[in-house]
Order: structure tokens, then C-alpha cells, then sequence
């Protein structure tokens, strides 16, 4: 069982019921049970910085970041395709800088896609994802040169990014673009923060899936997620309270719990 070949009995049930509660989550959202999720300001801001790049006549840039195609990527593609749908609607132009080049064709073939979905597949334009380096900051300086060429009135940045942040978000604030950006990189969310509009902050990262498209699938495995959690916060603050007050009453071997949650057998 991977991981849980030295958990005892409780452990073991402990991991079955968490993986029971996010399948029935997601079989109730398959079948039209209301699933609600907190606002996230972030995420609902696209909308909105879209149509200021529609009011103004002027282009999108987006960032997928450095990595190449792994979790963080993909959800930043995910992200993309929702936001050239939206652009497609209006009209409005959008430009993906890629950094690695196995990154290239997925991000092509992303954006192609998501124009064929909003119903208008000949407003796809092959120029307008672009392959800019593989070297960090020769990406980070071609991005801004070329936020600069095309007058971009919006950034979006989404995806694993390093040292060239700072570079990328401070010159598009210095150019006057509505910037929106999510990292999943507790490192760079300060940078981000400092020089963007909005910012997408830890878990609210993962959840841009089932937030922007509410597909039931997606959404009922982020409310079962989000329940399980709340049950591990719940389990955790019962055994350091069950912990403190049989260590404090001399009575460490009654403690049950922390006996259930050992990893022997």
C-alpha cells in the first residue's frame, strides 16, 4: 500500500475513510448536489482583467512559468485555456511566452484547443505562442520586451517561477498593466504581492480548476478535499490536547489516541 505498509489498523482506516469521503463528494457533485466554494478574489479578477485588455484595444501576455510540464504547468494550462476562452469571446488577443521547449507544442495545442471550444478556431494564430528561452533570465528580459513591443494591457503569471519574478512582474507594473499572477512557491507569492493587481496564494493555486470551469468532477474532489482537511485540523488539535493533559496529569500510557496514531503495528 505504498506509504502505509508499517501503519497499523487505524492509520489504514483512517486513509480509507478520507479517500471515501472525496469519491462520495464527487459522485453527489456528478449528480447535481450544490457544491459551494469561498470566493477567491484572485480568480475572480480575470474576468476582469480581460476586459480592461478589451476596452483598451490592446493585447494579453501570458506567463506559464519555468518549469517544464509537471503538476504546476499543467494547472497553469488549465488556467490558459480558460482565459483564451474567455479572450476569444471579446475578441481580444492573447500572447503566451513558453520557456522550456517540450512546453511549446502542449501550450500550442492548449490554446488552439480552447479557441475551437469558445467557437472560434479561426482566431487561433500560431505567432502569438512563442518560445522566448530556456535560459531564466533571458526569458525574464524577452518577456519584458516583448510587453513592451505589443503594449500589453494585462499579465498573467501562472506557474513555477524563481528569481526572475520580480523582473517580470515590476517592469509590467512600470508599463501599467493589469497584473494577475498564482505560484505555488510560497517564495516568489511576496514579490508577487508587492507588484501585482491580484495574487492566487497557496492551495487557492490548485482549486483554479474546479473554481473557474465548476466542472462537478473537479469541484466535488476539492469540497471532499477541503472536508478531509477539516477532519485532519480536528484530529490534530484533539491529540495535542489529549497529549498535554495526560502528560500533565502523569498519565502518558492512557493516552489512546497517540497510541492509535503510532505508525507500529
Amino acid at each position: 500500500m505504498g506509504g502505509l505498509e508499517h501503519a497499523n489498523w487505524f492509520m489504514r482506516a483512517l486513509f480509507g475513510s478520507m479517500c471515501l469521503i472525496i469519491v462520495i463528494s464527487v459522485l453527489l457533485a456528478q449528480r447535481g448536489r450544490a457544491m459551494s466554494i469561498r470566493r477567491i478574489p484572485g480568480l475572480t479578477a480575470i474576468e476582469e482583467a480581460v476586459g480592461r485588455a478589451t476596452e483598451m484595444g490592446r493585447p494579453i501576455f501570458f506567463s506559464p512559468g519555468l518549469r517544464g510540464i509537471d503538476i504546476a504547468t499543467l494547472q497553469a494550462l488549465s488556467i490558459l485555456a480558460y482565459i483564451v476562452r474567455l479572450a476569444a469571446e471579446r475578441a481580444t488577443r492573447i500572447i503566451v511566452g513558453v520557456c522550456e521547449p517540450p512546453l511549446y507544442p502542449v501550450a500550442e495545442e492548449a490554446v488552439r484547443e480552447a479557441y475551437a471550444t469558445a467557437g472560434h478556431p479561426a482566431a487561433f494564430r500560431s505567432e502569438d505562442v512563442r518560445f522566448i528561452s530556456d535560459q531564466q533570465f533571458a526569458y525574464a528580459l524577452g518577456s519584458v520586451g516583448l510587453m513592451a513591443r505589443e503594449k500589453v494591457a494585462t499579465n498573467f503569471f501562472f506557474g513555477m517561477f524563481y528569481a526572475e519574478s520580480l523582473i517580470l512582474a515590476e517592469n509590467g507594473r512600470a508599463l501599467g498593466a493589469l497584473q494577475v499572477a498564482g505560484c505555488p512557491d510560497p517564495v516568489q507569492i511576496p514579490f508577487f504581492i508587492a507588484t501585482c493587481d491580484y495574487v492566487v496564494i497557496g492551495d487557492e493555486y490548485y482549486a483554479a480548476s474546479a473554481y473557474l470551469t465548476r466542472e462537478p468532477t473537479l469541484t466535488g474532489s476539492l469540497v471532499g478535499q477541503d472536508i478531509v482537511k477539516g477532519l485532519l485540523v480536528a484530529l490534530v488539535v484533539l491529540g495535542v490536547g489529549l497529549a498535554t493533559w495526560f502528560g500533565l496529569a502523569g498519565n502518558e500510557q492512557h493516552n489512546f489516541l497517540l497510541q492509535l496514531l503510532a505508525t507500529g503495528a
